[in-house]
């Protein structure tokens, strides 16, 4: 596979799942998931629930074709 088709494919991702601002909230949450309490098992439940929704809870993921 190409580089360059590699890189789109990954863009397309991004911006169904709200942009490049709902994954950087993806990344704020799994972070904090990351570094709070509970066993590695516990941790992975937790992460895997959060990525259910793209970006911040509560907020409406927005595309492009949401605005």
């Amino acid at each position: 596979m190409k580089l360059g088709r590699l890189a789109q494919m990954a863009k397309q991702q991004i911006d169904k799942r709200g942009g490049s601002e709902a994954l950087k909230q993806d990344a704020q949450q799994l972070s904090k998931i990351a570094k709070g309490p509970g066993s590695a098992g516990d941790k992975a439940k937790r992460a895997a629930d959060a990525l259910k929704e793209p970006g911040a809870p509560g907020k409406e993921p927005r595309g492009p074709h949401r605005g």
